[in-house]
């Protein structure tokens, strides 16, 4: 491979250099292939049962609380706990719902409610999994590699919601919702054998338990990081101005393209998997506050030109630039957040950015849909995206450490960077520096306190 083309392409160091990565990357994808099946069928099943899209609506009411509360919850847990462990419990909680749905369709006469619980159910596992999920990263990938480990995982994401709902609508149409149920219960199957093999990732000794206390301790923390805090805003921003899937299909009626709409569906995956594919230079960055303030302003400027476009083709560029903007922006946040939060916060500030990854998108939708209904569907877009690229210009403003911030002089940064090479350096002198498993408590990081 020639050095060009090497620099360009994703840096697959993280997966050589360790062993838990590569079990996540997998099960990652095996699990998210089985949680589109039972995505794509659930909402079909209700429909079936009831004839209402209010019905199918209703989901998304059900789903939202449970997955703040427990989103919440979870951080704290994560702190607290085995992060290994609520992984294991958590997957093997997800697959007994998906049991329960399989069970439920094969019955003569499915039972409705039990459909909306299985819902709520979800929101609250996924609650509880995503912050201990997230804060494991920093803990089992060199702190060099943070960057890169976040390119791969998006890379997965990306590709499986490109083929993922592909698939599973074929499955749900041509073979019905008990295959696809069945599919979900057998990729969680496999998912939690492979999770079981995950290394221990144990609490730090001074770890306290999940209280409100504790997840204050957290929100103290982000709200005294501009960075930290930055990188919420200008996230919760462009969601909630500027998402317009819920309009999409008055769009595709506005274009007199019907045809389109799946591919609208996924023209941001498209351009989130290009910017992945070419990620080799992310490794390289320093400056990744830019990447979220640039990457979140060419999503609203993107959608901006896709709401004023008529011609249904150059929409579906816009939406694919859109999702390569939105891709850029999560790089920069998910390094800034592996790089500078201290190991025994990092379970509850996963847990506050479920706030911001819940409930941006969903509020947005209400937004979007609802000034669709006054203005119309375009009018409602490429206003949202206005006002996201506004947003984020006075967002940059108040909290100008975020354009500012360089990975190799940010005190967080430094402060943790030494704290992984201190650990590091206490398990090879113990004869375990592998690099292949998670990096162990910080005993010798410093402690932090909200507001220093």
């Amino acid at each position: 491979m020639t050095p060009r083309l090497s620099s360009v392409l994703p840096d697959l160091s993280p997966w050589r250099s360790s062993r838990d990565f590569r079990l996540l990357w997998i099960q990652g994808l095996i699990t998210y292939f089985g949680s589109v099946m039972a995505l794509v069928a659930l909402p079909l099943q209700i429909k079936e049962l009831t004839g209402s899209p209010l019905a199918v609506g209703a989901m998304g009411a059900v789903e939202l609380v449970p997955l703040v509360v427990f989103g919440l919850y979870g951080g704290a847990l994560a702190d607290a706990v085995d992060r290994s462990r609520v992984i294991v419990l958590t997957e093997a909680g997800l697959g007994l719902l998906a049991l329960v749905l399989l069970v439920n369709a094969v019955l003569p006469e499915p039972t409705l409610w039990l459909l909306y619980v299985v819902a709520a159910g979800v929101a609250a596992m996924a609650g509880l999994q995503r912050p201990a999920m997230d804060s494991l990263l920093a803990r089992i990938v060199p702190h060099d590699q943070l960057a890169a480990a976040a390119a791969l995982n998006a890379l997965r994401w990306q590709t499986g919601a490109i083929a993922g709902p592909a698939l599973a609508g074929l499955v749900v149409a041509y073979a019905g919702d008990v295959p696809a149920y069945a599919v979900t219960v057998a990729c969680f199957t496999l998912s939690v054998l492979m999770c079981l093999r995950l290394s221990p990732v144990p609490p730090l000794e001074n770890a306290g338990r999940p209280s409100l206390r504790g997840i204050a301790e957290g929100a103290r923390y982000a709200w005294s990081r501009p960075v930290l805090l930055g990188t919420y805003a200008v996230d919760l921003a462009a969601m909630f101005f500027a998402f317009p899937n819920t309009v999409f299909p008055f769009l595709a009626d506005d274009l007199d393209a019907d045809w389109s709409l799946g591919l609208m569906y996924a023209a941001g995956s498209v351009g989130s998997v290009l910017v992945s594919l070419t990620s080799g230079w992310v490794s390289r960055t320093r400056r990744h506050g830019l990447l979220v303030v640039f990457g979140a302003a060419g999503w609203g400027l993107a959608i901006v030109a896709a709401g004023w476009s008529t011609n249904v083709w150059l929409v579906l560029v816009c939406l694919g630039l859109a999702g390569a903007g939105d891709m850029l922006s999560g790089l920069g946040r998910s390094t800034i957040w592996n790089q500078t939060v201290p190991d025994e916060l990092r379970g509850r500030l996963a847990g506050i950015e479920v706030l911001s990854y819940s409930i941006g998108p969903q509020l947005g939708q209400v937004r979007a849909g609802a000034m669709a209904g006054w203005t119309g569907a375009r009018p409602a877009i490429w206003s949202g995206g206005l006002a996201c690229v506004v947003s984020v210009g006075l967002l940059t403003a108040a909290l100008p450490g975020l354009m500012t911030y360089d990975a190799r002089t940010d005190e967080d940064a430094r402060r943790r960077r030494a704290a992984h090479a201190a650990a590091t350096s206490g398990r090879d002198t113990a004869g375990t520096g592998s690099g292949d498993g998670p990096s162990g408590p910080e005993e010798a990081a410093p402690k932090h306190t909200p507001g220093t």
